[in-house]
């Protein structure tokens, strides 16, 4: 379980292929305090730390998580957002996030705002996420609160601090990003659905 909250920037130092399984090995000021069989979000993937040094660590992603997420497209030098698991008696200063990755999206508009940023992204909307307004969303790990809700979209604000501590930075038209959709709103939904067809 995670909170959305970003602790660090890791760096894709290598990526290897095995079979259908892909072995990530990320750079990051995290890895001295990881430990083997540990959980760490990675762009909101949960994944578990396999290998580590005082400098880096190796998560490995099978071929169903590389299907449904972003994973696929990282290339050596990538940025990603980290976070480890939540731990209980902490404060919750996100929301809770899963680490299990319900589609992806593409960004479509970046707006800059005089200080702020607004960004829209575009989900298909067949497999029934949803999100509301005011409502809770995870964008590549980051627990953000939207702004404009779609049938098959909704927008962002990002502030100063997350566009530097996140790889927001470097979304532009077209980028594709992980999300996790609320976890209470997809129960209520699957519910709503359950009614209404019985």
């Amino acid at each position: 379980m995670f909170t959305g909250i970003i602790e660090d920037l890791g760096v894709v130092e290598s990526l290897e292929r095995e079979t259908t399984n892909l072995h990530l090995t990320i750079n990051s000021r995290l890895a001295s305090e990881l430990k083997i069989d540990q959980s760490v979000s990675h762009n909101g993937v949960c994944l578990t730390v396999v290998k580590r040094n005082a400098s880096s660590y190796t998560v490995t992603a099978i071929k169903e998580t590389l299907d449904k997420t972003n994973l696929n497209n990282l290339t050596e030098g990538a940025i990603v957002n980290l976070e480890r698991g939540l731990k209980l008696g902490d404060r919750l200063d996100g929301h809770m996030v899963q680490g299990h990755i319900d589609q992806t999206g593409t960004c479509i508009e970046v707006h800059s705002q005089n200080g702020s940023w607004t960004y829209v992204f575009e989900y298909e909307p067949s497999l029934g996420n949803i999100t509301i307004e005011k409502g809770s969303v995870t964008v590549n790990g980051v627990s953000l609160t939207v702004v404009d809700s779609k049938n098959n979209g909704f927008s962002v604000a990002i502030i100063p601090y997350t566009y530097e501590h996140t790889n927001f930075k470097h979304f532009k038209i077209g980028s594709v990003v992980n999300l996790e959709f609320d976890v209470i709103g997809k129960y209520v939904s699957k519910l709503c659905s359950k009614t209404t067809s019985s």
